[in-house]
């Protein structure tokens, strides 16, 4: 059923958005996250690609709780080039900026069929916004990246699952169209559709891709042996796991246990691995917890790694996975449709829970096993999804509008 929805749509999918076309984005997601200075996490970066690629022919609308507000064209273009390079003065020049903007913003102005953009989830739990969508006439396009408070409530803070369920509802019932990270998150997105009811509007599957890495990539080694995650600290990434495992490594290897490296700020619903982080004196010897690192460094310690490993629970994508493998570092993940949706058979594949497979797969992985060099020999003809790619598919679906 699902892959005769996808072919329907991609049929429809002819032509593409003129290049003058209006469009509106939601960028307050990416205001608070550049006000707190936070290590941008994978839907943070989709946002600043839509943003570097509709930017310049698209208005800002930032919000709070019903308030929305719709900037100029010139205030829109200060505040797109400010979060796109935020660096150290972001809160002070954007503070300088504000009240001239905001205040011109109050003055309506007409936005009848035009494209509304929000691709963060920002906002989308509020009663009023299918009101106000409908009021303006707009057409919202919203980019569900998962509905894992839903289906996983277990790893998410309280409150999280009803909060999540209000935005599906609203995105349901407000939007000319809708697009997923991943055939997997449409997939869901339909079944929720289908209890609650509610008839799907025109939907696109279209995968993301990873970080951009530097022309350049300069292999970190840290002086010995080390496999790296990327990633949130919290329940479902499964750190707990891999903490374990290391605990066990430097209990039987000693000074010549491997590194884990662990990038990403911490979380919620991860008390256990964060104080096994911060009072487990046998494994503090042997990981590397970064909460914040330059783009490039991050890349050169994937490409330096031994694998990548991703024990995560449940994903609606894995960005990390797609960045490695175009790195040319092997991947050790668990056993998720997602990855083997945007993957393939590439990686090597362990149950979330079976911690004695993935400790001994880790210790093949040190070594030049055959696992190991059967996935450097595959990862040769690797193609990862491009952003012109996810663009392009946007593009045409928009146009269908």
């Amino acid at each position: 059923m699902f892959e005769k929805r996808l072919s329907t749509i991609e049929s429809a999918e002819r032509g593409g958005l003129p290049p003058d076309a209006p469009v509106i984005i939601d960028v307050t997601r990416l205001i608070w996250r550049s006000w707190a200075g936070t290590l941008p996490t994978g839907v943070d970066k989709v946002c600043l690609a839509y943003l570097e690629h509709f930017g310049h022919r698209a208005r800002a609308l930032v919000q709070k709780n019903e308030l929305r507000l719709v900037l100029s064209v010139k205030d829109s273009q200060r505040l797109f080039a400010l979060l796109l390079k935020p660096g150290k003065t972001f809160r002070r020049r954007l503070l300088a900026m504000g009240p001239g903007s905001l205040a011109r913003a109050l003055l309506e102005r007409d936005v009848s069929g035009q494209i509304y953009l929000n691709v963060g989830h920002t906002g989308l739990h509020a009663p009023g916004l299918p009101d106000w969508v409908r009021a303006r006439k707009l057409k919202a396009v919203y980019l569900v990246h998962d509905l894992i408070p839903v289906t996983h409530p277990e790893f998410c803070r309280p409150g999280q699952d009803e909060l999540h369920r209000q935005r599906i509802r609203n995105a349901l019932a407000s939007a000319a169209g809708i697009i997923t990270n991943s055939r997997f998150t449409l997939d869901v997105l339909e079944g929720f559709a289908e209890e609650s009811g509610v008839v799907l509007p025109p939907a696109s599957a279209a995968w993301i891709a990873g970080q951009a890495a530097p022309e350049i990539v300069a292999r970190s080694t840290l002086g010995k042996p080390h496999f790296v995650t990327v990633g949130t600290i919290e329940g479902r990434k499964n750190h707990i796991l891999l903490l374990r495992l290391w605990k066990r490594l430097a209990d039987r290897l000693g000074e010549t246990t491997p590194k884990l490296v662990i990038i990403g700020q911490r979380g919620w619903e991860a008390e256990h691995a964060i104080a096994m982080l911060d009072r487990c004196p046998t494994i503090q010897p042997h990981v590397l917890e970064l909460r914040s690192a330059a783009d490039e460094d991050v890349a050169g310690l994937i490409a330096g790694a031994r694998a990548l490993l991703m024990p995560s629970f449940v994903e609606g994508f894995g960005m990390p996975v797609v960045e490695a493998l175009h790195l040319g570092t092997p991947v050790i993940a668990s056993d998720q449709p997602v990855f083997r949706e945007i993957a393939g058979d590439l990686p090597t594949y362990i149950s979330s829970h079976d911690g004695v497979k993935w400790e001994r797969t880790v210790l093949e992985f040190l070594g030049d096993g055959p696992e190991r060099l059967r996935q450097l020999a595959a990862l040769a003809g690797y193609r990862a999804p491009t952003w012109a790619t996810h663009f392009a598919r946007v593009e045409r679906f928009l146009a269908t509008l």
